[in-house]
């Protein structure tokens, strides 16, 4: 099978094709025929040395990406629910060895669920762990409540346009930034107030709020901090964050951790059941070839991309 290797930290450059053997699967896995697979921010920083390359340092061949959609060809002998010819898609092994940039991708089966059929697998891959970091912090770790103030930071990205379609299902009253290239984008997505992060301050315009999704990190972290209300709560999602977040928020009188999105097949079925009933949509801004994963790390690496970036193969 033909399979993207990392041969090392650092450029695009070292994003090398090779002929690789189809992986084998073990009692508890399904092998994938990929059909569609998303870049996400975390791809990038760790193909830069940042990241997850801590964890993947010592593997070899060290394949990227997690995120898949694809086509059941074997299954393991202990996996129920799944058969031959069953299409399917999840976010796999995060944060381990996902092995995502290849024809084919042995995955457990409790990683995946079944792709909704009035979707596409570029859709389908979309929505993985973008739409399941969103759904673990609004739903797992902020059990977010209907009529709850809520402010998503960039809110047209790839996390961002799931998560305020999310919480505005979930019943709250959503707020997102962006710049304002694509201020019609997020209030489309069902954003009650949009804020231009280039031109507003958000303290000088956003009300207070009951919880806040920090996809963002740096100075948005005390931005965010000084705009919720007391014993409201502070998520800081990206990577390399450290309990800073939770002490400045502490000294607020406001609740501020961090996570990291874990595989989850079940959280799967739920964003499979949205994405079904169309209250979730995947926007897909640009489609590349896997010859094109350069190109395709480098548009990410922009972060002006708008909605997902999928390979598709």
């Amino acid at each position: 099978m033909k399979a993207i290797v990392l041969k090392d930290f650092g450029g695009v450059e070292h994003l090398v094709k090779q002929e690789l053997p189809i992986p084998a699967v073990a009692a508890d896995e399904v092998l994938i025929q990929v059909k569609a697979i998303s870049i996400n921010p975390v791809d990038v920083k760790t193909r830069a040395g940042k990241g997850m390359a801590g964890r993947l340092k010592e593997i070899k061949p060290l394949i990227l990406g997690w995120d898949i959609s694809g086509i059941v060809t074997e299954v393991g002998d202990a996996v129920l629910g799944l058969k031959k010819g069953d299409e399917v898609f999840g976010m796999v092994n995060f944060p381990g060895h996902g092995q995502a940039y290849a024809e084919y991708v042995a995955a457990p089966a409790a990683h995946v669920a079944l792709k909704p059929s009035n979707i596409s697998h570029e859709e389908a891959a979309a929505a993985t762990l973008a739409a399941l970091t969103a759904w673990q912090a609004l739903v797992t770790h902020a059990n977010l409540q209907p009529g709850a103030y809520v402010l998503i930071h960039a809110a047209s990205g790839g996390v961002g346009h799931y998560a305020v379609q999310l919480a505005k299902h979930l019943g709250a009253n959503v707020t997102g930034t962006s710049s304002g290239s694509n201020k019609d984008f997020v209030l489309n997505l069902g954003a009650d107030l949009h804020i231009n992060y280039k031109r507003e301050l958000l303290e000088d315009v956003a009300p207070h709020m009951d919880f806040v999704l920090d996809t963002i990190g740096g100075e948005s972290i005390d931005h965010s901090i000084n705009v919720t209300k007391q014993g409201g709560t502070v998520i800081s999602i990206p990577s390399g964050l450290n309990e800073t977040v939770v002490e400045k928020a502490k000294a607020k009188g406001v609740n501020g951790y961090f996570f990291l999105v874990q595989s989850n097949g079940q959280d799967m079925q739920h964003i499979a059941a949205l994405l079904e009933k169309g209250i979730l949509k995947s926007t897909v801004s640009k489609t590349f070839s896997l010859d094109q994963i350069a190109e395709a790390h480098l548009a990410v690496e922009s972060g002006r991309t708008v909605g997902k970036v999928v390979v598709v193969l």
